[in-house]
């Protein structure tokens, strides 16, 4: 059987960063960076050593990017970064599943359909996988940015939107400092769990915990709305037990008062690798002079991803809520 594109594009890179890493003694996700990097420029990094440089340039004459589309590249790349973090031990290391990135990428078309042009951020891109899935599905012109403090992933962020010919400014810092960024249209973001471990920064939000340390998904979240527009939207992939916290009530207020509850998209469990990593997804709309709630938000328990009757129906169902909730919130 003919391998398809994607298949042909991830073998190659799989079978070129195994070679980096069997030489160079990195990492999967670093030497892939590099294989990345090599793609990009079209030619081995100075710094590498002979035996890796001499490897690489063999393994270009193979490949020929042009040929791919970006789909096609981010689809590849996004393969290689699974097997990589399979390998991880870090924590953070994790990639959001590719049905939950297009679900989000569908919502953010659906809630910025009238905008003209869009600025986009993602405060925790990790890898880049999310944000250029988010991108790729919509149809204006973007200004898009994202945040990430790994610096392995941030260059495989960069890389991975190059590759793709999209432009995203990237900033290589903690996610919840200042960040030198003009507020943004829509923030799409896979939010990290559990505990903010700089309790000094963490006093300068309202969401900071009583005592002890601060959860840094609250965190993110008001981070999140500091840098979006009035009247701009919020897409979190949020933990099942957001609201349900110690810490709970405080958000739940900071939300009534500073936003509107848009809906909640309960994900099918099947969609993650085990009951207690299932999440959902916040819309949030931040509340402006002509923002208005909606009488009804939009809730709703998703089937498996794999019943595509079920699903054709929930999206029946999700496609007539947004008609009849269809408003110009703009200032």
């Amino acid at each position: 059987m003919e391998k398809t594109n994607i298949e042909t594009l991830y073998a190659w890179l799989d079978q070129t960063t195994e070679n980096i890493q069997q030489h160079a003694d990195e990492p999967y996700l670093d030497s892939l960076a590099i294989t990345l990097a090599a793609l990009f420029y079209e030619r081995p990094g100075d710094h590498l050593d002979d035996l890796v440089s001499h490897k690489l340039t063999t393994a270009l004459k193979e490949v020929t990017i042009s040929e791919y589309t970006a789909e096609d590249i981010r689809k590849s790349i996004q393969l290689a970064i699974l097997k990589g973090m399979q390998r991880s031990t870090q924590p953070q290391h994790l990639i959001t599943p590719e049905t939950v990135s297009l679900l989000m990428g569908y919502l953010a078309g659906k809630l910025t359909h009238d905008h003209d042009h869009l600025r986009v951020f993602d405060p925790v891109s990790g890898s880049g996988n999310l944000l250029t899935t988010v991108l790729g599905q919509l149809s204006q012109s973007t200004d898009a940015y994202g945040s990430e403090i790994d610096p392995t992933l941030i260059k495989l962020g960069l890389l991975n939107a190059n590759l793709q010919k999209m432009n995203i400014e990237f900033f290589h810092q903690d996610s919840l400092r200042p960040l030198l960024l003009d507020p943004v249209d829509l923030v799409v973001s896979d939010l990290p769990v559990g505990y903010y471990p700089d309790d000094v920064r963490a006093n300068d939000f309202e969401l900071k915990a009583s005592e002890g340390h601060s959860y840094a998904h609250h965190l993110f979240i008001e981070q999140s709305l500091t840098y979006t527009k009035s009247a701009g939207y919020l897409i979190l992939l949020i933990p099942e037990f957001l609201f349900d916290s110690n810490q709970s009530d405080k958000l739940h207020q900071f939300l009534q008062e500073k936003t509107h509850i848009i809906g909640v998209l309960r994900l099918p469990e099947t969609a993650f690798s085990s009951k207690k990593d299932v999440k959902s997804v916040l819309i949030l709309q931040k509340q402006g002079k002509e923002t208005i709630a909606p009488k009804q938000p939009l809730l709703v328990d998703l089937p498996s991803f794999k019943d595509t009757e079920a699903m054709e129906d929930i999206l029946g169902q999700i496609n007539n809520w947004f008609a009849i909730n269809a408003k110009t919130n703009k200032e």
